[in-house]
């Protein structure tokens, strides 16, 4: 047994010398030194040794362990040290080299014309109200005088959760909750931004798009109200040489409705591609809130009048930055976002 001691002990301080890892110097001594290692299972087979010869055996298998736990400190020292050389010696950095630098971001183009929409209209004393993306059917539709099977509502083919949930087809929503919260209180003044959803996809439409929408309620609000509040925002969107007009339209929240036109900002008027030759280019919807819908805000019709707007925010973009697709707008082609 002595002999088969001395054999691993020596073999195993042999092997020690040509590692050139970490990793497989560990392994090596869980191979000796483990709980089912060859030193170890020697060890197992003292107790069929004559008595007189155990001491003599335990001092053998000492010794050989006390050499070789020494050899694997010192062995594990060198390999630490080789380690360490090798690291530096492959991830040495030139501090002399300029840094990476990390492109810096900025705002996708609807945030930046949603932020220039809040900006002017907070100049104008407008607040900003926020509502739920998915809404009821009431407030969606019922409240802004769409009762059921009403036929207007076949112009917002919606996203359906259930008969009676549905991802809001326009921020108009905002508007009754905001006069529930604050009726009686006048006078009411306020934008709703947000992300809305229809069932229509192609160059100038989306499926998920942007609006913002827009409600004055007070005493004696009328109609010059409406156009003066549009025409100080046209100018300070789309420049201070633009006038706007009203055309009569249809909208089942408004009475009367109107569609507004900006004058033309390539060619001021006189009629071009952009605007097809009309010298006008529609911007956006408006009129006066109908009288149901300022009843079902909480408010008296006969003694508070409004007006309402509402534009979509690409659409907006769109005649700002002169981008004919509304599609590359959620592309994220960075070529595409890079220029504005």
């Amino acid at each position: 047994m002595k002999n088969e001691i001395l054999r691993i002990g020596e073999e195993a301080l042999r092997e020690l010398k040509e590692l050139d890892g970490l990793e497989a110097l560990q392994e090596l001594k869980v191979k000796v030194l483990g709980k089912k290692g060859s030193l170890t299972a020697l060890l197992r087979q003292m107790g069929s040794l004559a008595p007189e010869e155990r001491p003599i055996m335990g001092q053998v298998v000492n010794e050989m362990r006390s050499r070789l736990e020494q050899a694997w400190e010192e062995r594990s020292a060198e390999l630490d040290v080789l380690s360490l050389q090798k690291r530096l010696a492959t991830e040495r950095i030139d501090i002399t080299l300029p840094g990476v630098r990390v492109t810096r971001g900025h705002h996708h183009p609807v945030t930046q014309v949603v932020e220039e929409i809040e900006d002017i209209f907070l100049g104008m004393g407008f607040q900003i109200a926020e509502g739920p993306e998915i809404e009821t059917d009431y407030y969606n539709f019922e409240a802004l005088n769409l009762p059921k099977e009403h036929p207007a509502r076949e112009m917002q083919d919606s996203f359906y959760i259930t008969e009676e949930i549905l991802l809001r087809t326009h921020t108009s929503p905002v508007q009754i909750r905001t006069m529930e919260k604050l009726c009686p209180a006048l006078p009411v003044k306020i934008i709703a931004p947000g992300t809305v959803y229809r069932n229509d996809d192609d160059a100038t439409h989306s499926p998920m798009f942007h609006q913002v929408e827009g409600l004055v309620l007070d005493r004696g609000i009328r109609l010059s109200d409406l156009k003066g509040i549009l025409l100080n925002f046209s100018r300070q969107m789309f420049g201070e040489s633009r006038e706007i007009r009203l055309r009569p339209s249809f909208f089942p929240f408004t009475e009367p409705s109107a569609e507004v036109d900006i004058s033309c900002m390539l060619c001021g008027g006189a009629g071009c591609r952009l605007c097809k030759g009309t010298g006008w280019i529609e911007v956006l919807g408006s009129g006066m809130v109908h009288p149901k819908v300022i009843k079902m805000g909480g408010y008296n019709p006969s003694e508070v009048t409004g007006f309402a707007f509402g534009m979509g925010v690409e659409r907006i973009a769109m005649l700002k930055f002169g981008i004919e697709d509304m599609r590359l707008l959620f592309d994220n082609d960075l070529r595409f976002l890079q220029q504005f």
